[in-house]
Protein backbone atom coordinates (compact mmCIF):
# COMPACT_ATOMS: atom_id res chain seq x y z
CA UNK A 1 0.00 0.00 0.00
CA UNK A 2 2.96 2.39 0.67
CA UNK A 3 3.94 2.19 -2.69
CA UNK A 4 0.44 3.23 -3.92
CA UNK A 5 0.31 6.59 -2.48
CA UNK A 6 2.44 8.16 0.11
CA UNK A 7 1.43 9.47 3.24
CA UNK A 8 1.86 13.18 2.34
CA UNK A 9 -0.62 12.81 -0.61
CA UNK A 10 -3.06 10.56 1.42
CA UNK A 11 -3.06 13.46 4.54
CA UNK A 12 -3.59 16.24 2.18
CA UNK A 13 -6.11 14.55 0.44
CA UNK A 14 -7.93 14.32 4.00
CA UNK A 15 -7.22 17.56 4.91
CA UNK A 16 -8.85 19.06 2.23
CA UNK A 17 -11.49 16.46 2.45
CA UNK A 18 -12.11 17.61 6.05
CA UNK A 19 -12.31 20.94 4.91
CA UNK A 20 -15.39 20.22 2.44
CA UNK A 21 -16.78 18.56 5.11
CA UNK A 22 -16.68 21.50 7.23
CA UNK A 23 -18.11 23.55 4.80
CA UNK A 24 -20.99 21.16 3.63
CA UNK A 25 -21.79 20.68 7.47
CA UNK A 26 -22.46 24.82 8.02
CA UNK A 27 -24.12 25.02 4.39
CA UNK A 28 -26.41 22.58 6.07
CA UNK A 29 -26.98 24.21 9.50
CA UNK A 30 -27.36 27.58 7.16
CA UNK A 31 -30.41 25.38 5.06
CA UNK A 32 -28.58 26.13 1.86
CA UNK A 33 -28.09 22.41 1.29
CA UNK A 34 -30.91 20.19 1.47
CA UNK A 35 -31.47 18.20 5.02
CA UNK A 36 -33.15 15.14 3.02
CA UNK A 37 -29.58 14.15 1.15
CA UNK A 38 -28.01 13.22 4.82
CA UNK A 39 -29.26 11.01 7.47
CA UNK A 40 -30.68 8.49 5.12
CA UNK A 41 -33.33 11.33 4.63
CA UNK A 42 -34.68 10.46 8.25
CA UNK A 43 -34.34 14.32 9.41
CA UNK A 44 -36.01 16.98 8.45
CA UNK A 45 -34.77 20.32 8.09
CA UNK A 46 -36.94 22.02 10.45
CA UNK A 47 -36.07 19.53 13.41
CA UNK A 48 -34.26 20.78 16.44
CA UNK A 49 -32.38 17.25 15.81
CA UNK A 50 -30.75 18.44 12.25
CA UNK A 51 -28.91 21.15 13.98
CA UNK A 52 -27.83 18.95 16.84
CA UNK A 53 -26.74 16.13 14.85
CA UNK A 54 -25.23 18.60 12.02
CA UNK A 55 -23.47 20.55 15.00
CA UNK A 56 -22.31 17.32 16.78
CA UNK A 57 -21.01 16.48 13.06
CA UNK A 58 -19.00 19.35 12.56
CA UNK A 59 -17.53 18.91 15.90
CA UNK A 60 -16.11 15.81 14.96
CA UNK A 61 -15.29 16.36 11.63
CA UNK A 62 -13.04 19.19 13.25
CA UNK A 63 -10.94 17.05 15.68
CA UNK A 64 -10.39 14.62 12.90
CA UNK A 65 -8.85 17.73 11.07
CA UNK A 66 -7.05 18.61 13.86
CA UNK A 67 -5.68 14.67 14.26
CA UNK A 68 -4.86 14.33 11.10
CA UNK A 69 -3.51 17.75 10.74
CA UNK A 70 -0.87 16.15 13.70
CA UNK A 71 -0.10 13.00 11.91
CA UNK A 72 0.94 15.16 9.12
CA UNK A 73 3.21 17.67 11.17
CA UNK A 74 1.26 20.61 10.50
CA UNK A 75 0.41 20.84 14.45
CA UNK A 76 3.13 20.05 16.66
CA UNK A 77 1.77 17.73 19.37
CA UNK A 78 4.83 15.31 19.74
CA UNK A 79 3.74 15.02 23.27
CA UNK A 80 0.73 13.08 21.92
CA UNK A 81 1.87 11.04 19.14
CA UNK A 82 0.30 7.65 20.58
CA UNK A 83 -2.83 9.20 20.78
CA UNK A 84 -2.94 10.96 17.98
CA UNK A 85 -1.87 7.62 16.08
CA UNK A 86 -4.32 5.60 17.62
CA UNK A 87 -6.99 8.65 16.80
CA UNK A 88 -5.35 7.98 12.69
CA UNK A 89 -6.74 4.04 13.62
CA UNK A 90 -10.02 5.99 14.58
CA UNK A 91 -10.83 7.56 11.97
CA UNK A 92 -10.09 5.18 9.22
CA UNK A 93 -12.37 2.57 11.51
CA UNK A 94 -15.09 5.75 11.47
CA UNK A 95 -14.90 6.20 7.59
CA UNK A 96 -15.21 2.46 6.84
CA UNK A 97 -18.86 2.33 9.57
CA UNK A 98 -19.77 5.55 7.68
CA UNK A 99 -19.41 3.92 4.55
CA UNK A 100 -21.88 0.79 5.38
CA UNK A 101 -24.11 3.21 7.08
CA UNK A 102 -24.13 5.31 3.41
CA UNK A 103 -24.67 2.02 2.10
CA UNK A 104 -27.58 0.85 4.20
CA UNK A 105 -28.74 4.44 4.02
CA UNK A 106 -32.40 5.04 1.66
CA UNK A 107 -30.83 8.00 0.33
CA UNK A 108 -29.80 8.14 -2.96
CA UNK A 109 -27.08 10.88 -2.58
CA UNK A 110 -25.58 8.43 0.38
CA UNK A 111 -25.52 5.56 -1.66
CA UNK A 112 -24.25 7.16 -4.67
CA UNK A 113 -22.09 9.84 -3.68
CA UNK A 114 -21.14 9.47 -0.33
CA UNK A 115 -20.64 5.67 0.45
CA UNK A 116 -17.81 5.86 -2.27
CA UNK A 117 -15.89 9.32 -1.43
CA UNK A 118 -15.93 7.97 2.51
CA UNK A 119 -14.65 4.56 1.12
CA UNK A 120 -11.81 6.43 -0.62
CA UNK A 121 -11.27 8.37 2.37
CA UNK A 122 -10.78 5.33 4.79
CA UNK A 123 -8.25 4.65 2.10
CA UNK A 124 -5.96 7.27 2.75
CA UNK A 125 -6.74 7.05 6.20
CA UNK A 126 -5.51 3.39 6.54
CA UNK A 127 -2.35 4.96 4.64
CA UNK A 128 -1.53 7.41 7.15
CA UNK A 129 -2.29 5.29 9.78
CA UNK A 130 0.42 2.77 9.19
CA UNK A 131 2.77 5.60 8.09
CA UNK A 132 5.38 5.54 11.26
Amino acid sequence: MKKLISAQIAGNILLISMALLIIFHILILLKVVPSDIIWGGQITDTSTSLATLETISLLVTLVFTIIIAAKMGYIQAARFKKAIDIGVWVIFAYLILNTIGNLASGAAAENLFFAPVTLVLAFFALRLAIEK
